[in-house]
């Protein structure tokens, strides 16, 4: 599976316009067209920071995918709205799952579906659940260490990983949608019951040559990720 990991920034105010607009009319035409919108979320410390993730089965499929979507009627007909609503678009990690280690320390996760049943357009309730993606840049080797020293401790504080994902160095198949490129990250997603479950990440220093950035995501009333 090959996952984009999309940050928007936003004008002032709109993140609520353009969540509405992506529920009611972008997710099942992407799905159609071949994509898999895993969850969307509202970034709890940044009010215009709208980010979320769709997955497709390889490079491919992404690139069939996305030319269908993006030369279709749908987006044709709403990309002006959904355009007015950004500032940037093009903050996106193209990334894929992590393999387990060959003796892993602990249960490695499956590569991140989204299976549950998505709510129906119109749906406003929204999920309690806080998701916490952590962002590190990282040198070769990290992926043994995260699997033998961090999974353990993460587990042992109650913050399992649910997911885990590293860079794609595949050339990007559709350039007309850019991607963050020379970079080596890994990526994993604990998700929380509750906001204040959270807890904090063990400290990270071997491997890692950036402090890491963690994005504490609300899920929109219609995700499936929740």
């Amino acid at each position: 599976m090959i996952y984009e990991l999309r940050q928007y920034t936003l004008r002032p105010g709109l993140r609520d316009t353009l969540i509405e607009l992506f529920e009611r009319e972008l997710v099942e035409p992407q799905e159609a067209a071949g994509m898999r919108i895993v969850g969307h979320f509202r970034n709890t410390d940044d009010p215009d920071q709208y980010p979320w993730i769709r997955a497709f089965p390889d490079m491919e499929a992404r690139r069939a995918a996305l030319t269908a979507f993006y030369s279709g009627p749908v987006w044709k007909a709403h990309r002006d709205a959904a355009n007015a609503t950004m500032i940037d678009s093009d903050d996106v990690l193209l990334l894929r799952p992590v393999s387990a280690p060959a003796v892993p320390a602990w249960p490695w996760p499956r590569p991140l579906t989204a299976d549950a049943t998505r709510p129906p357009v119109g749906a406003t309730a929204l999920p309690t659940s806080l998701y916490v993606a952590t962002i590190c840049h990282v040198e070769d080797g990290f992926a043994a260490h995260f699997a033998s020293q961090v999974a353990p401790a993460l587990v042992e504080a109650g913050a399992p990983p649910i997911a885990c994902f590293e860079t794609e160095p595949a050339a990007n198949t559709f350039p007309a949608l850019p991607v963050r490129e020379g970079e080596n990250v890994f990526v994993w997603l604990t998700r929380f019951a509750r906001a204040e479950d959270e807890v904090p990440p063990p400290a990270l220093d071997t491997f890692v040559t950036a402090p890491p950035h963690r994005l504490r995501l609300s899920p929109a009333a219609r995700s499936t990720l929740r």
